[in-house]
């Protein structure tokens, strides 16, 4: 029994010890200590789920279960017609959630009656740590296209600076989603410390555009996923098409694709660990 403790104690010390090396050995690469983050990428199709029924509640109950920290929406739409009831949806999601919130109003229309809010259709960042600024970048558009942005939110993760965008890339023509891939990547560049790029970029990993933007960043799926990582249709899955990207010196310990029913899509989670730079 005496043996047995000891062996039992020893072991619990190694462990410990290991813990504690390989803590001090991320602190010492990195400048400082990593932050556990949860980060999500989830193209909501302004809440219509595959039933074609609205239901906000549903997307809020898929972000909340799946404990994100940072989520990435694309297709959200802010007082935009009927098929969302014209409800602000980024900030009913925020409150909903109790988290900050920043939009992209992509598309900018004037309201349908007198005096109400104008119509808006884009992106939004949902954050449970402070955002401390943020910014909308149009991207480039071919005629009688959509137009689309690149949001970028820089939140504070206990202590730690990130720079987080959310876009979402032309659905139909490759050369056009290359062209807003080459204006994002200066974008990107232009800020220091840990970076992480969400999305539905409407793109198979081994297209060009894709291919263009791991130059710079890196696919959370191809580093920690398991599987083929498809998200559209959320009805049988057959391409992989929404994205979390990072900074290559942000770690990523796992990515996940969530089975849901609250839209045409299916969110994608990833756990990354986020440090300050050195100095």
């Amino acid at each position: 029994m005496f043996v047995s403790r000891l062996v039992k104690y020893a072991v619990s010390a190694v462990l410990v010890l290991t813990s504690i090396t390989t803590t001090a050995a991320h602190a010492t690469a990195s400048g400082a200590p990593g932050r556990q983050v949860r980060v999500a990428t989830f193209n909501l199709h302004h809440a219509q789920g595959t039933d074609d029924r609205l239901d906000l509640e549903r997307v809020a109950g898929v972000i909340r279960t799946g404990g994100a920290d940072i989520v990435g929406l694309q297709e959200v739409d802010r007082h935009w017609s009927e098929r969302s009831e014209l409800a602000d949806q980024a900030a009913w999601l925020a409150e909903r959630l109790r988290m900050h919130v920043v939009y992209g109003a992509n598309l900018d229309l004037d309201p349908l009656t007198g005096g109400a809010p104008r119509r808006q259709y884009g992106t939004a960042i949902l954050s449970r740590y402070p955002i401390l600024d943020w910014e909308n970048t149009l991207l480039p558009r071919y005629d009688g296209h959509e137009q689309r942005g690149l949001l970028r939110a820089q939140v504070q993760v206990r202590g730690v600076r990130v720079q987080v965008f959310n876009t979402h890339l032309q659905h139909n023509d490759a050369n056009e989603r290359l062209d807003q891939v080459r204006a994002i990547q200066p974008l990107v560049a232009a800020h220091e410390g840990p970076v992480v790029l969400t999305g539905d970029l409407n793109a198979r990993p081994e297209a060009p555009e894709i291919r263009a933007l791991s130059e710079t960043l890196a696919d959370t799926w191809s580093r920690a996923g398991s599987g083929d990582g498809f998200t559209h249709p959320a009805t049988g899955p057959e391409a992989r098409i929404d994205y979390v990207f990072t900074s290559a010196d942000v770690e990523v310990r796992s990515a996940t694709v969530v089975a849901s029913d609250a839209s045409d899509h299916l969110p994608l989670f990833a756990d990354l660990v986020v440090s300050r730079p050195r100095d």
